[in-house]
């Protein structure tokens, strides 16, 4: 049995008497398209192997009781008085208890005991597996009949709305819908998705993590967006068909934004070109160009960093570290910024050597040794155990 599962099931069935229904619900890596969700844009992201497992049961009373192994915290609550409080990572699981309340379905009173081997402040979205397994396992112990891109939608709203981070869709998604080996081409505005196999043979996503945590993240993730709205406005004078930065083109930002507004505009036009990275990157995976998708990553990176201006000087040294290896096909930052991790498309047999030079240069560079992380693809949230199989698995 998962170690993770082990510790989950000991704990729930010494503090509550009885076996949990286990879920998984894995954390994500995004190929391309980066703070293009909330922009009605496209993302290509996949579910991997790290993930938040919950042992979950249903209670005969409306207390909420709550307990997270990795930070030694436990909260109790109540179903009829879903409030904020100074344990934040309580928010994004009443988040979600409130949008299903909204939605008008009845949630009773739950044991939640949960764990994970998702790196926290890595990028790979902890809070959005936290959500999506949290909406799962409620959908499940209240047979609630929800599918799962309405659990996705609530996951979402539970972030915007109680926890406070305007975040787009695409981490949620991910999340709650992958699937091995394939990454998801996802619109963020119509939900349109398709599944393109990834067929990376001989190479491997590794991650280098910057150990620099997104102090900065949920404000400036704010600023950005009110940004991209800024320039959507501009451009709506002239055309007010325009409602997202998805509909503009780079002549329209040109024309309407540039002189206007020269710092909007580098924000805007960071966007569209990374939308159109995007599309004509997902045609490279279709013809199995790994090198040629790989070189439109670092092109990102370079647009995230100097236009966009959410990377931060770790970040922009383990690219530029990489940059020159033949074994690396593709690189960026990955996620909302300012710290985190970095992505990068590299030949199995050149993986070793890569880390132990990278982390010789960043150790020397910065006085800390990267953690890395080698990711495959999984599938999305799901039951790992029901709670008579649990000790068989």
């Amino acid at each position: 049995m998962h170690p993770i599962i082990n510790n989950i099931q000991k704990t729930f069935e010494e503090k509550f008497k009885e076996k949990p229904l286990i879920i998984r619900a894995p954390g994500r890596v995004n190929l391309i398209g980066e703070h293009t969700d909330y922009n009605d844009g496209f993302v290509l992201p996949a579910a991997i192997n790290k993930a938040i497992y919950l042992g979950v049961s249903a209670r005969r009373d409306d207390q909420i009781e709550l307990v997270a192994l990795d930070l030694n915290e436990s909260y109790t609550g109540n179903t009829g008085n879903i409030e904020k409080n100074d344990q934040h990572w309580t928010l994004y699981i009443l988040g979600v208890v409130e949008q299903l309340q909204k939605a008008g379905l009845k949630v009773g009173g739950f044991n939640c005991v949960f764990s994970g081997d998702i790196p926290l402040g890595a990028g790979l979205s902890s809070s959005a597996a936290l959500e999506c397994g949290v909406a799962f396992s409620l959908n499940e112990l209240f047979s609630l009949g929800l599918d799962k891109v309405t659990m996705v939608k609530m996951a979402q709203c539970a972030e915007n709305e109680f926890v406070g981070v305007k975040c787009g869709i695409m981490d949620q998604f991910a999340s709650m819908m992958g699937k091995k080996d394939a990454v998801i081409q996802l619109d963020c505005r119509s939900l349109d998705y398709s599944y393109n196999p990834i067929e990376m043979d001989g190479i491997d996503i590794v991650l280098f993590d910057s150990g620099v945590s997104h102090s900065l993240a949920s404000s400036e993730y704010n600023t950005r967006r009110q940004q991209c709205e800024q320039g959507v406005k501009l451009i709506q004078k002239k055309y007010p068909e325009v409602n997202s930065l998805r509909d503009a083109t780079q002549e329209m930002l040109d024309e309407l934004v540039k002189a206007q507004d020269p710092l909007v505009y580098r924000r805007c036009r960071y966007v569209v070109q990374e939308n159109k990275r995007l599309l004509e990157g997902c045609e490279d995976l279709k013809k199995g160009d790994v090198a040629a998708f790989g070189q439109k990553m670092f092109a990102t990176h370079e647009g995230l960093s100097k236009n966009y201006e959410v990377s931060c000087p770790e970040l922009d040294f383990l690219i530029d570290c990489v940059k020159e290896q033949p074994a690396v096909l593709g690189a960026r930052m990955m996620g909302g910024g300012f710290g985190g991790c970095t992505i990068n498309l590299v030949r199995k047999e050149a993986i070793p050597d890569l880390i132990s030079e990278v982390s010789a240069k960043y150790e020397a560079k910065t006085g800390k040794r990267p953690k890395v992380y080698v990711a495959e693809t999984e599938a999305g949230v799901g039951v790992v155990a029901q709670p008579q199989t649990v000790t068989a698995h």
